[in-house]
């Protein structure tokens, strides 16, 4: 069971937030045991200093060890002024803020971050993919959860394109994990689409092998699952009229759910529902997503493209408005290879595509869409268009099957008054959907 604090509808204070992390955490048994917290990148936005420092009030002088461990997936590392201000500290001041505390990157690169934890068989992958796949998948997961007697997630719990709903065991997996059940899981994800997926409460397919694999980890696994509040001037703001959708900064929290790391993410997530999903309704044939400068790179701005595609009208465009990116991916070279296409573009040509990443395959179906390809003509036919207003070349975007534009010819304003155009502020972490 998990327990909560907060709801849908009202914004947690400070205090209360802290008061609750502190007690939940003081009546755990933790006392003599190591703890491992893993926690999100920059990419999620989060008030973790908040967090972190409620977490660490709670454990310090109780547990033998204490690590933070970040949960990069696949992204580029944070340097140690990035990870500073992410958990809280003055550069360099860490033993300070958060004495006898550790803090690492997940080195996702490095061979031997890893440890082996089993496989998934053939034939249950292919029970949970429905048939889609069929492949043994090595389970190799960060040696510092394994190493530690806890492992407590700490972080917020979002629409996800390949999972339904982000947080709780999928800070393992792919946030600490191995690549193959990263690009297993991707793919799956991708076969699926993410239209049929994303903001999914049930059990997606994806998931339960999420959760397959987190059952191999042999520390007792908990989280703190948290729901963000879009805030304003103190006030929850949470209002869409007819052109221009809000919520706009966000630095407070709906709810905190304390449990095992599935109970805990199935409570967050009944509130991420009424929170972070938002309905129109009529399909708008243009969406401008204005992408925050959390997102560096297109690897991780296409979420501005995966939560508004179920209300673009078929044919309609969606432009990711973001002159602060200035590539696709930092540590996926091969999307420059293969651009950008739906699903079926791949599967009908497998022999050609098989050996790329898979999880780079997911990523370029997610930022394309739905659509289908005629392997006898070569045509492809995508059911919307995306469009970069980015600092990428032209050349770029187009060869990677995108569209340009300036993003100096950009007006927001322009735009939002425009009656065919919804205009998406900080895009990424709210879901648009269809009545």
């Amino acid at each position: 069971m998990a327990v909560r604090v907060g709801d849908a509808g009202r914004v947690l204070d400070a205090e209360e937030v802290t008061a609750f992390v502190k007690d939940q955490l003081a009546a755990y048994a933790f006392d003599g045991r190591s703890v491992c917290v893993l926690v999100p990148d920059a990419t999620r936005t989060c008030p973790l200093p908040l967090l972190m420092r409620a977490v660490h009030a709670a454990l310090h002088g109780r547990v033998t060890r204490l690590t933070v461990l970040v949960a990069l997936g696949t992204h580029a590392p944070m340097s140690e002024e990035a990870l500073a201000r992410h958990l809280g500290y003055g550069p360099g001041r860490l033993a300070e803020t958060y004495p006898s505390t550790v803090v690492a990157n997940h080195e996702w690169w490095l061979p031997e971050t890893f440890a082996d934890l089993g496989t998934i068989p053939a034939a249950r992958v292919a029970e949970l993919s429905g048939g889609r796949l069929s492949a043994e998948v090595p389970v190799l997961l960060n040696r510092a959860v394994v190493e530690h007697d806890v492992a407590l997630v700490v972080g917020p719990v979002l629409p996800h394109e390949v999972v339904g709903m982000s947080g709780g065991n999928k800070y393992f997996f792919p946030g600490v994990g191995g690549k193959t059940i990263i690009d297993v899981s991707h793919w799956l994800g991708a076969l699926i689409t993410s239209a049929e997926i994303i903001g999914t409460l049930a059990q997606t397919p994806v998931r339960a092998l999420i959760d397959d694999g987190a059952a191999l980890i042999p520390a007792e696994k908990l989280a703190l699952s948290v729901v963000t509040a879009e805030v304003a001037d103190g006030e929850a703001d949470t209002a869409v009229d007819d052109q221009v959708a809000t919520p706009v900064a966000s630095s407070g929290l709906h709810s905190v759910s304390f449990g095992d790391t599935r109970a805990s993410w199935a409570s967050a997530a009944e509130v991420c529902a009424a929170t972070h999903v938002t309905y129109r309704d009529r399909p708008m044939p243009r969406v401008l997503s204005v992408v925050p400068a959390m997102y560096g790179e297109i690897w991780t701005a296409a979420k501005g493209f995966y939560k508004v595609e179920p209300v673009v009208a078929d044919g309609g465009e969606v432009i990711l408005y973001a002159p602060h990116v200035t590539q696709l991916s930092s540590t996926h070279p091969e999307i420059y290879d293969i651009g950008y296409h739906c699903r079926d573009y791949f599967v009908a040509q497998w022999d050609r595509f098989a050996r790329v990443p898979w999880g780079v395959l997911a990523h370029s179906t997610h930022l394309r869409g739905a659509g289908t390809y005629d392997a006898a003509t070569g045509q492809e036919r995508l059911r919307v268009r995306v469009t970069l207003a980015t600092s990428i070349p032209e050349e770029v975007c187009r060869a990677a099957n995108l569209g340009y534009l300036d993003p100096a010819a950009v007006d927001v304003a322009s735009y939002a008054r425009d009656p065919d155009t919804l205009v998406v502020p900080r895009a990424g972490e709210t879901l648009f959907r269809l009545r």
